[in-house]
């Protein structure tokens, strides 16, 4: 399982990067996202699974650290998830008012000679 997960976050973030160097905006965006999800994704896989943990201290109890689950790693990537949002949508805007002002979607601002 462990060669299918790395297959699968290299693959993810091959095809990202694959598509930040083609010539349109909006190309580049999905590259951006899809690399942001192979490194979400990577981070979900470090924090490893748990059988029969708790993520919390039950209530009552001493808090052994040894019985517990890292529930680092699910907040880091939750925050991670709306952070991209959040930028993913500003790149949306600027992409847009770019296609606007410019009337191309090509990085560079010029269409290639045909």
């Amino acid at each position: 399982m462990e060669i299918v997960i790395a297959l699968a976050i290299g693959i993810v973030f091959g095809s990202g990067i694959w598509l930040v160097l083609r010539p349109r905006s909006f190309q580049v965006l999905m590259g951006l996202m899809l690399m942001s999800y192979a490194v979400n994704l990577f981070i979900f896989v470090m924090g490893r699974l748990w059988v029969d943990r708790a993520p919390l201290t039950p209530a009552g109890s001493v808090p052994d650290p040894k019985l517990l689950a890292d529930p680092l790693p699910q907040s880091l990537v939750l925050t991670a998830i709306v952070i991209g949002f959040a930028t993913t949508a500003l790149y949306l805007v600027v992409m847009i008012a770019a296609r606007g002002l410019t009337g191309t979607d090509h990085v560079d601002g010029r269409e290639p000679d045909a």
